[in-house]
């Protein structure tokens, strides 16, 4: 299933003109690259362009923050979007950033439209970040949330017999982990809503190299945001960090019959594509119902770019309409 042309002898060819066009203006900012900042000063830059070419803000009658304590007494903070004050179905959303960057405020616009487009509730989850806090952390802290919205979420307005999860990049990949967990423990969801999940522990898929520089996510970026969050090289083959080709306690792969039910979203041009698809692949194999779309000619992190590219736009009501049509089963 996997796109066949990655032996493009000039992939930029395969980008939009509109993808292109971005591509060129970060080019010419001449920015200081990711990897050879610190953390901290990843995480301003990020934050600082985070809503440069995101659509515009929708204004949305409840949006509260609040913690939810994580097992180790820590309060996670929260953000809850909700598009009326009734009872809603929730979509449990983990922002992307490599575990590394990214926070509550850089995924707000995402998390307004899509509790604007969808109808429902979202619960964006401000999750420990790498190096301050390794794996597994994050994927703690994600699961943490998700337990505790099953059990008190119903005090906060949410229908908690419709959950989803989502996230983007690295938050795809605590939602995938997450939705394994969920059936683990006998939690029923509705949905998870992968936009290009990082699943593999590994950067050895023919994209990764097709795709190693010059869009956006970068090979030198992907290895410093895994060398940041891991404890030791172990970790890489790890299911709860690679969700498609780490191994559990037993030595073999994650089991993923049983699951919910997966929507991927995934870009053309972004090394992680491949693996995007042979999650979905395995999913399918595991009987488990799988919708996937990929974007053609665009990056990773398209869909916080929505003032540049239209599909953005079109990524964002898909995954929409496929979370109404989850919650109304």
């Amino acid at each position: 299933m996997s796109p066949h042309h990655y032996r493009h002898r000039n992939p930029k060819a395969l980008l939009t003109p509109a993808m292109h066009n971005v591509l060129e203006r970060i080019a010419r900012a001449g920015n200081v690259p990711m990897h050879a900042l610190s953390p901290r000063q990843a995480r301003l830059v990020y934050a600082a362009g985070a809503g440069v070419l995101e659509l515009p803000t929708t204004a949305l009658p409840r949006v509260e923050d609040f913690t939810v304590p994580a097992r180790d007494g820590y309060a996670i903070p929260v953000r809850l979007y909700a598009p009326s004050l009734e009872c809603l179905p929730v979509l449990v959303y983990f922002h992307g950033g490599g575990f590394t960057i990214g926070n509550i405020a850089t995924h707000d616009g995402l998390c307004r439209r899509l509790a604007h487009l969808a109808g429902c509730a979202v619960l964006s989850v401000d999750y420990r970040l790498a190096p301050e806090h390794k794996f597994p952390t994050a994927q703690e802290d994600a699961w943490d949330v998700v337990q505790w919205v099953a059990q008190s979420g119903q005090s906060c307005q949410l229908d908690t017999g419709r959950m989803a999860l989502g996230g983007d990049s690295a938050g795809g990949t605590l939602a995938a982990v997450c939705a394994i967990q969920a059936r683990d423990a006998g939690l029923p969801l509705c949905l998870q809503l992968l936009f290009y999940p990082g699943v593999a522990g590994h950067q050895n898929t023919p994209s990764h190299q097709t795709f190693a520089q010059g869009f956006v996510l970068e090979e030198p970026q992907i290895t410093y945001f895994f060398e940041h969050a891991i404890r030791t090289a172990a970790d890489r083959d790890d299911w709860r960090f690679a969700p498609l080709d780490g191994r559990t306690e037993s030595g073999y792969t994650a089991d993923l019959t049983g699951v919910a039910p997966a929507w991927f979203g995934l870009a053309e041009c972004d090394p992680l594509v491949d693996e995007g698809v042979q999650y979905a692949d395995n999913l399918r194999m595991a009987g488990v119902s799988v919708d996937l779309e990929i974007y053609r000619g665009v990056v990773h992190e398209f869909i916080k770019m929505g003032r540049a590219i239209p599909e953005a736009a079109k990524a964002h009501a898909d995954a929409a309409h496929t979370l109404k049509k989850a919650f109304a089963r």
